[in-house]
């Protein structure tokens, strides 16, 4: 299983940013698939999920109205829209799968995880 972030860069506050999640060795149905983000010295907090089957979503309070988690038209594709970005969104961003329809906002039940892709807004 090999999954790959992509979209993360530099932009200013109040920038946008679409990141991809593309997976290979595994299908996203059936799953919660996750992104989370950590910054240096900082946990790894929870961001964003979705039942991949369903479409249910969720959200962390600090994102809410600003980020959006969305499944691509193939089902080993998924997306965050991020808008209005804050300095505080800085941190390095990282997909993951959780085998179970189940979403749960505890990084340990995710299975499967992304190398990351860096997000800097200044």
């Amino acid at each position: 299983v090999q999954l790959v972030e992509s979209g993360g860069g530099s932009v200013q506050a109040g920038g946008s940013l679409r990141l991809s999640c593309a997976a290979s060795g595994v299908t996203f149905s059936g799953y919660c698939i996750g992104w989370f983000r950590q910054a240096p010295g900082k946990a790894r907090e929870g961001v964003a999920a979705i039942k991949f089957a369903g479409g249910n979503t969720y959200y962390a309070d600090s994102v809410k109205g600003r980020f959006t988690i969305s499944r691509g038209n193939a089902d080993n594709t998924l997306y965050l829209q991020m808008n209005s970005l804050k300095p505080d969104d800085s941190a390095m961003y990282y997909c993951a799968v959780r085998l179970s329809s189940v979403c749960y906002n505890r990084a340990e039940t995710f299975e499967y995880w992304g190398q990351g892709t860096q997000v800097t807004v200044s």
